[in-house]
């Protein structure tokens, strides 16, 4: 049976039913219970976006308020994971990264091919990403890109509730290391959510808005922006299918080469700046295995090659709109 309820509330859902099934799943970060010597539900915060909100109070110690030092968490959580838990560790920004990457990038992602194949590090790492609530150049990153550069990571971006939900049991069940990202302004976003458990297979985008004109690629907050730009387009009678991409490694490019051979125009979106980005991946590689396919060069809507500003009006202009996505599509059919 499902119902509508929000991405916030779907990936709660998800931790409590792996929880109750599963007793090595543990969850750990700053703040995910509200302090140490907290009774329980009622004053429990739950962490910045509330996501844990009511698990303490069920679930006791499996969930670890943490010190302020990400290198020691993250560096913990990977341990566990190697000694038979299976814990999720809140990187509360992708902007700190930076102060656990070498836990991530050198030790956990390399643990499984050093190793020969017998070792599993089934962690998951939650983290929030994307700009859009003023919080400036180190709280409002997509550094989704980084993750994806490094073999032996799986890298998720979900954008509906639905696939909040089976992604993250998805993420929870897979033996090896899952960089779990969540575009901060999708929380509120509401969409039907079976109450049974359920997974989603990595590797499977989703066609989200059907059409034969141009073919747009996005994840996250960016596949709803694309969808509303197809709403618009249909308007004038231009037809674009919207692939949202739900994971980003492994990445699901049959169906892009698909859809590209298909539309022969291809218009990708991705808040990450330009440089190294899933927008110029999958334009290099679309451009590589279906150059014939295409009509007209491919255009990247992505946000400039500058830090996020903290301006309210700076930002807006910063973040890829729907008006920019329109543009680039009537673009490419002008070619």
């Amino acid at each position: 049976m499902a119902r509508n309820i929000t991405i916030r509330e779907a990936i709660r859902e998800a931790f409590d039913q792996e929880m109750e099934r599963d007793p090595t799943v543990i969850l750990m970060g700053e703040d995910i219970v509200g302090g140490t010597g907290s009774p329980g539900e009622d004053d429990a915060w739950g962490g910045a976006m509330g996501i844990y909100k009511g698990l303490f109070g069920k679930y006791g110690n499996r969930l670890l308020d943490t010190p302020l030092s990400e290198s020691a968490f993250i560096g913990a959580a990977i341990g566990a994971a190697t000694c038979g838990m299976r814990p999720v560790a809140e990187l509360m920004f992708i902007d700190f990264l930076g102060v656990c990457f070498d836990q991530i990038y050198n030790q956990a992602a390399k643990f499984r091919y050093m190793f020969g194949g017998k070792a599993e590090t089934p962690v998951v790492i939650r983290t929030m990403y994307g700009a859009g609530i003023s919080a400036a150049s180190q709280h409002s990153q997509t550094l989704t890109p980084i993750f994806t550069h490094i073999p032996g990571i799986k890298v998720v971006c979900p954008s509906t509730p639905y696939d909040a939900k089976g992604l993250m049991i998805q993420s929870i069940r897979d033996n090896d290391p899952v960089i779990f990202c969540e575009h901060k302004n999708t929380y509120s976003i509401v969409g039907d959510v079976p109450e049974e458990l359920y997974t989603i297979p990595f590797a499977e985008a989703n066609i989200v808005h059907e059409g034969d004109d141009v073919t747009i690629v996005s994840y996250g907050l960016m596949a709803h922006r694309a969808v509303e730009a197809a709403k618009q387009l249909a308007k004038d009678g231009v037809e674009c299918e919207v692939i949202d991409l739900r994971t980003l490694s492994p990445i699901d490019m049959e169906t892009v080469i698909e859809s590209v051979e298909n539309t022969g125009k291809l218009v990708v979106v991705d808040e990450a700046n330009p440089r190294c980005s899933i927008a110029s991946d999958i334009s290099a590689t679309v451009a590589q295995q279906a150059f014939k396919a295409l009509k007209a060069p491919i255009e990247m809507v992505t946000s400039p090659h500058t830090p996020v500003p903290f301006s309210p009006d700076l930002e807006k202009f910063y973040i890829p709109s729907t008006e920019k996505i329109i543009n680039s599509v009537q673009k490419t059919l002008s070619n």
